[in-house]
C-alpha cells in the first residue's frame, strides 16, 4: 500500500461553511472525510497535515514556499506522493518555485485547489482533490507516473512551471500555453508519458530562495523614461523581468536602449519574456529586438512569467556569477523552457 500526504496551506478548497454562523472556515482532516467520503475508498494510505495558520494565496511569500518544500522533504521517505492544497491565485508561482526548490525530485507533488469551497453544492473541490490523490498514487512500471511538480485542475494535469492562471471565474482556471498537458482525466486517467519529466536517482535536496531583488517592467506604448530610470536605479536590484511585445519586441528609442545598457553595466540581469501567453521570445527576429542581443539582454524564450520570477529567485540565491546565471537562464533546469 502506498502512502499519500495531503498538505493544506490555505485557499478556497479548504473552506467549509459553519452551519451556525454561515461563515467560511478551514477544515480539519475529519471534516474533509465527512465532505468527501470517497477518499476512504482509496487503497492508498492517506494522511493530512495543515499549516498552523492557513493563508490566502495572495499572501504567499518565498518563506511559505520554503515551508512547503521543507514539509515535503521531512516526510519524503514516509510517503510515495504529495498533494498540496493551495489557493489558485498564486498556485502557478508556488508550483514553479517548488520545481526549482526540490532538486532531484522523483515523486509526485500535485498542487490543486478550487474555485468554490469544498462544502458548496456545485464545488469543483471534490473532483480536483480526488483526482489529484489518484494521480499522486498512480504507479507505472513500478515507479510514480508523474515524478514532478504539477498542477491538477478541472480534468487536466499541467507541468507546474509551465502553468499560469488564465481565468478568474471558470472552473478551468489554468492553462499551459507552451507545453502539452501531462494527463487528462476522463473515464480513465490518460497520461502523456512523453511529456512527463524524467527524474534521476539522486537524493532529494532543497534549494533555498534567499534573494528576491527582482523588478518587472511590463512595456506599453508611451512608457516614460522616468519610470524606467526609477526602476533600474532601485537599491540592490539584481534582475529585471522585461515583458515585451509579441516575439520579444520593444521600442528602439535611443533613451530606452541607453537605459537598458546602464542596467546591464550595473550587473543587473535583464530577462526578456513575451506578454503573450502562447509562443515566446525570438530575440533578433525583428529589428525591434535585435539590439537586445548586442547589449546583453537574455531571451526567456517561452518561459511563463511565474517560472521566470521563480527561476531568477533561485539562481540569484546561489553562488553563481552573473554570467553563469545568464547561461542557466537560457537552459532548462526542470523542463521550464523549450530549446
Amino acid at each position: 500500500m502506498n502512502s499519500i500526504l495531503i498538505i493544506y496551506t490555505g485557499g478556497t478548497i479548504g473552506m467549509i461553511r459553519d452551519e451556525e454562523s454561515g461563515a467560511l472556515k478551514t477544515f480539519d482532516f475529519d471534516s474533509l472525510i465527512h465532505e468527501i467520503p470517497e477518499i476512504k475508498k482509496f487503497k492508498s494510505k492517506i494522511e493530512a497535515i495543515s499549516f498552523e495558520e492557513p493563508i490566502d494565496s495572495s499572501n504567499m511569500q518565498p518563506e511559505d514556499w520554503m515551508a512547503i518544500a521543507q514539509t515535503i522533504y521531512d516526510n519524503y521517505n514516509q510517503h510515495d506522493g504529495f498533494v498540496v492544497l493551495h489557493g489558485s491565485d498564486t498556485m502557478a508561482y508556488t508550483a514553479s518555485a517548488l520545481s526549482f526548490m526540490l532538486e532531484n525530485l522523483n515523486k509526485p507533488v500535485i498542487l490543486t485547489g478550487s474555485q468554490l469551497p469544498i462544502g458548496e453544492i456545485r464545488t469543483d473541490a471534490k473532483e480536483n482533490l480526488i483526482t489529484a490523490i489518484e494521480i499522486a498514487s498512480t504507479i507505472k512500471n513500478g515507479k510514480p507516473a508523474v515524478p514532478e511538480v504539477a498542477i491538477y485542475f478541472e480534468y487536466d494535469l499541467y507541468r507546474g512551471n509551465r502553468s499560469t492562471k488564465s481565468n478568474a471565474e471558470d472552473f478551468e482556471a489554468f492553462s499551459s500555453p507552451n507545453y502539452p498537458v501531462l494527463a487528462e482525466a476522463g473515464v480513465s486517467l490518460k497520461f502523456n508519458h512523453s511529456a512527463i519529466y524524467k527524474p534521476n536517482d539522486k537524493n532529494l535536496k532543497i534549494n533555498k530562495f534567499s534573494d528576491n531583488h527582482i523588478a518587472t517592467i511590463k512595456l506599453y506604448p508611451g512608457i516614460s523614461e522616468e519610470v524606467i530610470f526609477s526602476i533600474i536605479n532601485t537599491p540592490n536590484l539584481k534582475a529585471i523581468v522585461l515583458e515585451t511585445f509579441g516575439a520579444g519586441n520593444a521600442s528602439t528609442q535611443l533613451w530606452f536602449i541607453n537605459l537598458l545598457i546602464v542596467a546591464v553595466e550595473k550587473n543587473i540581469i535583464i530577462l526578456n519574456i513575451s506578454q503573450c501567453e502562447g509562443g515566446g521570445v525570438s530575440q533578433g527576429k525583428y529589428e525591434t529586438s535585435s539590439a537586445f542581443n548586442k547589449i546583453g539582454v537574455i531571451s526567456g524564450a517561452d518561459m511563463t512569467y511565474e517560472a521566470a520570477v521563480a527561476k531568477l529567485m533561485y539562481l540569484l540565491g546561489t553562488d553563481l556569477t552573473t554570467q553563469e546565471i545568464k547561461n542557466w537562464l537560457q537552459k532548462p533546469l526542470r523542463g521550464e523552457i523549450t530549446l
